[in-house]
């Protein structure tokens, strides 16, 4: 039986490689789990990463739109984005939910936790449902440009089908809700 609690890794030192406000870049000199000499580059990032499934009374999901720097092309994702870890993740994922699209809920409950690309980064996400929706203002960061469009439920699906949903977090919401409606994932 595996020891889930046993890490079998030994970092011998950490140094900062890189660091800006938002990732730092560890550059750690490890003892590997067979014993062997090795490195290990980490990508720590400053926040958790939070996201919510915003559903109107209709059943429609909330989908912000942008185009992503890194990935070279457009998104269509849920709302989202960093929550600072002293920060409670439903308290982040209000304020970029109200950033970013105007809307604010009156109930809210939290979907799933998971981690993000973990063999680089310690990036952990927590996603959310946000149900009783009123609009309102957005007020997106000034960098950022964004579209907001209301999309059926099953149309979500079938754009991460189709695969014009690629973003994880807002995968991860749609394929959990599917799931626990019924739905097989």
């Amino acid at each position: 039986m595996t020891d889930e609690t046993r890490d079998p890794w030994v970092r011998r030192s950490r140094a900062t490689a890189y660091e800006n406000p938002w990732i730092e870049v560890w550059h750690d000199e490890v003892v590997r789990p067979d014993g062997s000499d090795g490195i290990y580059g980490v990508v720590h990032l400053r926040t958790r990463a939070v996201g919510a499934i915003a559903l109107d009374d209709r059943d429609r999901v909330l989908l912000v739109g942008q185009y992503r720097y890194t990935l070279g092309r457009y998104s269509w994702e849920i709302p989202e984005g960093g929550s600072p870890w002293d920060e409670d993740p439903l308290d982040g994922i209000k304020r970029e939910l109200a950033e970013e699209t105007g809307y604010t809920a009156s109930a809210w409950r939290e979907l799933i936790r998971c981690t993000l690309s973990n063999s680089v980064t310690d990036e952990e996400g927590v996603l959310f449902v946000a149900t009783g929706l009123t609009p309102g203002d957005p007020e997106p960061d000034p960098g950022e440009e964004l579209a907001v469009r209301w999309v059926a439920f099953d149309e979500a699906l079938a754009m991460v089908d189709r695969g014009e949903i690629h973003d994880v977090l807002t995968q991860a919401a749609l394929l959990a809700l599917h799931r626990e409606r019924g739905g097989t994932a």
